[in-house]
């Protein structure tokens, strides 16, 4: 399985941007997908996720009400809509699936399968 995020880039602080990342190889199975951020020097944070069937969201508490989770899934393809962006949001993005049954332990990095190479986000304020 390959995941292929793109749609980074700078933007001004109250901006926005649409990340997306799309799936490839066996996209037949069924996988719960996540987006988390990682800035320099620090860990990687929980952003959003997403279940396979599109059904249920979540999002990290930072981002609530700002970015929205959604999934294409004749297309491969889920997709980070983030608005009114902030300079705290500056990190490099990366998308994740994972094939557990559940998503109560969505939050955690170490859950996820799969992992796409990351896309650059800052925010200039």
């Amino acid at each position: 399985v390959q995941l292929q995020a793109s749609g980074g880039g700078l933007v001004q602080a109250g901006g926005s941007l649409r990340l997306s990342c799309e799936v490839s190889g066996h996209t037949s199975s069924s996988y719960d997908m996540g987006w988390f951020h990682q800035a320099p020097g620090k860990e990687r944070e929980f952003v959003a996720a997403i279940r396979y069937s599109g059904g249920s969201t979540y999002y990290g508490d930072s981002v609530k009400g700002r970015f929205t989770i959604s999934r294409d899934r004749a297309k491969n393809t889920v997709y980070l809509q983030m608005n009114s962006l902030k300079p705290e949001d500056t990190a490099v993005y990366y998308c994740a699936a994972s094939t557990l049954p559940t998503m109560v332990h969505r939050e955690n990095p170490r859950v996820y399968d799969y992992w796409g190479q990351g896309t650059q986000v800052t925010v200039s304020s």
